[in-house]
């Protein structure tokens, strides 16, 4: 595995044109790291591009369906074609669904759900786990999105939380089977991070009593900081699970 200390490092944020990814990709930037930007729309993810070299960073945009095999395959190609190595995978791309009553839910937002938030996950993190494998110096580092939800749902958002309850299990069977190959995983679970789809949390949200309250939010910049603290350990040191969240958000304790 690369030593994370030298300057060749090269890093794939998924979801990284706007919210949690985007401040993963600056933060990551400004540590060095060469950036490759990864989503479905190619505006949010050039923006994120002028960001990184706007803090002296390097980086490359290029869009994929990370639910979709061949469009991984063809974003993995690009990255050794190019780069010739990956040392960090973010796993970060995902999504969720309206709050409905959980016999409400539709077969095709669940699917939707599984597809983008686990088994993009599950594709990246393969394609990464090989190209980790055969580089030379081999070894990486995968971070897996995994959310407050990995612990503890909100009312109805069970696909969210059972996609969020999977990438618990798929980090730890990465963790275990990439120990041979100098191969690290681990898990960031984020509550309340201040992002275009949790602006509406100041507004109110369901509570798990029926009501409707507003909730605090934190700085996206130190969810950033939180993933280069992970990604920036020698070989040899793992952050298994990590949780960065709003202080005063109701998970903790009773509300």
């Amino acid at each position: 595995m690369t030593d994370p200390t030298t300057s060749a490092r090269v890093a794939l944020v998924t979801g990284g044109g706007t919210g949690v990814g985007r401040a993963a990709c600056l933060a990551l930037a400004e540590d060095g790291w060469t950036l490759v930007v990864t989503g479905r729309r190619m505006d949010p993810l050039s923006e994120t591009v002028t960001m990184v070299e706007s803090v002296g960073g390097t980086a490359f945009a290029h869009t994929a369906d990370v639910a979709d095999p061949g469009s991984v395959d063809q974003l993995f190609a690009e990255i050794e074609n190019r780069l010739g190595r990956l040392d960090l995978l973010f796993n970060n791309a995902g999504r969720g669904s309206a709050p409905v009553p959980f016999e409400e839910i539709d077969f095709d937002t669940w699917k939707q759900v599984v597809d983008i938030n686990l088994t993009g996950s599950f594709l990246c993190a393969q394609r990464a786990f090989a190209l980790m494998k055969r580089q030379e110096p081999n070894g990486g580092r995968i971070i897996n999105n995994g959310s407050i939800s990995a612990h503890t749902p909100r009312p109805n958002s069970a696909p969210y939380t059972a996609t969020k309850h999977a990438i618990t299990g798929l980090t730890k069977s990465l963790s275990l089977d990439g120990r041979s190959h100098g191969i690290t995983c681990g898990q960031i679970d984020i509550g309340n991070a201040l992002t275009e789809m949790t602006a509406r949390m100041g507004d109110g949200v369901p509570q798990a009593d029926g009501t409707i309250k507003g909730e605090p939010t934190m700085s996206s910049a130190d969810v950033g900081r939180a993933v280069v603290y992970m990604a920036s350990l020698p070989p040899d040191a793992n952050v298994l699970t990590m949780t960065v969240m709003a202080n005063e958000m109701p998970f903790v304790g009773r509300g």
